[in-house]
Formats: structure tokens, sequence, C-alpha cells
């Protein structure tokens, strides 16, 4: 078998698909996306494919290591994200010609169901407790969400007791059996950090995500030491050298994302490297079908594996016009059922991508940007 063209699909929201096609006839499907620079990823892919067309699809930890290290300048966000939806592809190739499932050639089942987690709210983090309670009704039992927008370095007792507040009604609204999860988005500076996680402490939160950028990593471990709650991060993060040093601060879940940090191959070794310092794995997941169904072969493989996080009615989606399940031939591969999902079975990634919806969508294709954000006097804060 040879790889004979690889194509790319931009697609609303903020999606973009790759396909790898070979000389007999199978179609692997990866999806390579920075949010708000998909044609820059695109691009990549494209360049990379002049190395790939011809190659044996099979091989796959070989081409890793050659689209990885082949060229002088390496790593970064843009390669490794291209990197990561040309490797689902090629395990989607394997597992189809095969006829069995990707994580069966991880070495195999290691649970029969995983359990998930909903988006509530948005960057306007009003109305939560309402959101959180529809997410209960449609069976989730674990919510994340945003507790605030636009912050300064450090806060007023104000805007802190609006931020306890909004986690207050989501508690009260779903009570003391369902988790909750904190996404700080890095928003926050170090010591900030630590006075919310102080406050936030009496909620019993699943996790906080992300609380500083990762330009400061570092401070993770004295934010770590501050707080009871477990801290998550990592979806900034694009290989197991960058989270060989953060793996030991104390945070208690890592959230590669596998359509960014090198696709499944990678994420499956920074998994087991956070084994070793008994941290868990989330995978980082607020994408398309193609890179969840990416995400759940690696967590049914993965014996750290933790929650996976879903994008299913996440506001990108709702104002994109695009959902989880839009582009699916099959849907019911992705049914929730108490908030865990099904170990798939079918071949490769488990799904079958409906090329002629994807290929609709990308007739109109997306050009999603991040927004860009500015205090009341004028200056840049994060998004």
């Amino acid at each position: 078998m040879k790889i004979t063209a690889l194509e790319t699909f931009s697609i609303a929201p903020r999606w973009l698909f790759l396909a790898i096609r070979t000389d007999e006839g199978i179609t692997g499907w990866g999806e390579p996306v920075i949010e708000g620079r998909s044609a820059t990823v695109a691009a990549a892919v494209e360049e990379l494919a002049g190395y790939l067309v011809g190659q044996d699809p099979f091989r796959i930890e070989d081409h890793w290591q050659a689209l990885t290290k082949g060229g002088f300048y390496r790593g970064g966000p843009i390669l490794s994200s291209a990197v990561a939806g040309i490797d689902q592809a090629l395990w989607d190739i394997k597992g189809k010609a095969l006829d069995v499932p990707v994580h069966e050639l991880l070495g195999g089942p290691v649970r029969d169901r995983m359990r998930t987690y909903s988006w509530i709210a948005g960057d306007d983090p009003s109305g939560v407790a309402e959101h959180a309670r529809e997410r209960m009704d449609q069976g989730f039992d674990a919510v994340k969400m945003n507790v605030g927008g636009k912050f300064r370095p450090l806060e007023s007792k104000g805007e802190l007791d609006r931020l306890v507040g909004r986690v207050a009604a989501v508690r009260d609204a779903i009570g003391d059996e369902a988790d909750i999860a904190i996404d700080f988005h890095g928003r926050i500076s170090p010591a900030l950090a630590r006075v919310a996680c102080r406050r936030l402490e009496p909620f019993h939160l699943l996790f906080v995500e992300e609380p500083v950028v990762p330009e400061l990593t570092a401070d993770l471990s004295r934010i770590c030491e501050s707080t009871t709650i477990p801290i998550a991060t990592g979806e900034r993060l694009y290989s197991r050298w960058d989270f060989r040093d953060l793996l030991g601060s104390g945070i208690a879940v890592a959230q590669p994302d596998p359509s960014h940090a090198g696709g499944i191959s990678e994420v499956r070794r920074i998994a087991a490297m956070a084994e070793a310092y008994g941290v868990a794995l989330a995978p980082h997941c607020p994408l398309g079908p193609i890179a969840f169904a990416a995400c759940l072969q690696i967590d049914f493989a993965t014996p750290n594996a933790l929650i996976q996080e879903t994008s299913l009615g996440i506001h990108y989606n709702a104002e994109g016009g695009s959902d989880l399940l839009d582009y699916l031939v099959d849907p019911s591969v992705f049914t929730f059922a108490d908030s865990h999902i099904a170990r798939p079975t079918g071949p490769g990634l488990g799904i079958e991508v409906d090329e002629q919806a994807v290929r609709r969508a990308a007739e109109i294709g997306q050009n999603w940007r991040n927004p860009l954000w500015r205090n009341s006097d004028g200056s840049f804060t994060e998004w």
C-alpha cells in the first residue's frame, strides 16, 4: 500500500479535516488544526505531503520521526498540529486495513466505557446554573466552565466574590454528586491564581485548568503547593519534551491535545510519562468529530486516562453552525449515556466520515479568529 494524496478541508466552526488517500482505496482521516490558524496548518500539511506521497502508510512511527525531526527547525504549534492530523490519519488507515480499532493496535482496551464532560456557558459566564442543569438533564455528570472574562493581574474582592458566586450557583444547581471543572484559560496571573484557588476550595472542584499561560509553567509548582484543588494543564504544550519538566511540578492532570501535540503517537507517550508521576490524562478536545475519535482511541488504551472533553453543544459550535455529529455517517458511535461513551469497535478511528457533507461545508469554509481582548484602560489582556 502507498500514500497517493493528502487533501485538507476547512470546515465551520473552526475545524480543518485531512484525508490521506492510498492506492488500495483506503482513506484515513485526521484533524490537523490550530484554532484561528487553520490555513497556516493546511499549508504545513501541504509542505509535508511531498515527503509522504509514495510512502507506506503503515510505517507510522518512522514517518513521525521524519516529519518532526527531518527539518532543521522543529517544534511549535503549526508543525506539531500538521503532524498530529497526519498521524491520526495514518493510524486510521492502518486500523481500517487490518479491520481493528486503533486502540487494539495500541495494546488493547483497558476499560469498557469512558467518562466524558461537557462545557457550560461561554466566555461570558452568565446563566451558568441553568446551563449546568441542562447538561445534567442530557445525562452528563461533569461540566467545565469559564468563571470570568477579562482579568487584571490582581483583582478586587468584588470580582473574586462574583467568580466564587458563579461556581456556587453551579454547585447548588447540580448538587454534590456531579463534578465541576474550572477553566481559567491562562487568563490570570500566578498571584491571582493562588488567591482564586483558595477561595474555590470549598466547592471540591474536579480540577482547575490552565490557571496561567504556558510561558509561566515554571510557576505552576507554587500554585499547586498553595491549594488543595487539583491543577490541570497542557493544551498549549506540543511534545513530551514540553511536558518533561511540568510533570514533576505537582499538577494532577495532563491535557495534551491530539490535534496539536503530535497526534495519537505522541499523546500516548506523554500519557506514559505522566503515569510515572502519578498524573492523570484528560485529552483536550474542543474540536470536531475526528479529533474526538482520536482522543477516544487513546483513552481506551491508556490506564491513567481520567475523563474526556467533548465539544458537543459548545458555544463555538453553536455560533459556527456545525456540531460534533454533523459530519458522521453514523452519529450513534458517539452516543452518551450516564456521562459515558461506549468503547468504539469500528475499524481505525471508529467513525465513518460523510465526505460529501464535508465537501459541501468546505465550499463555504471558515475563517475563525479568537477574540482580541483589552481591559477598560485599553491594555491587552489574555483571552
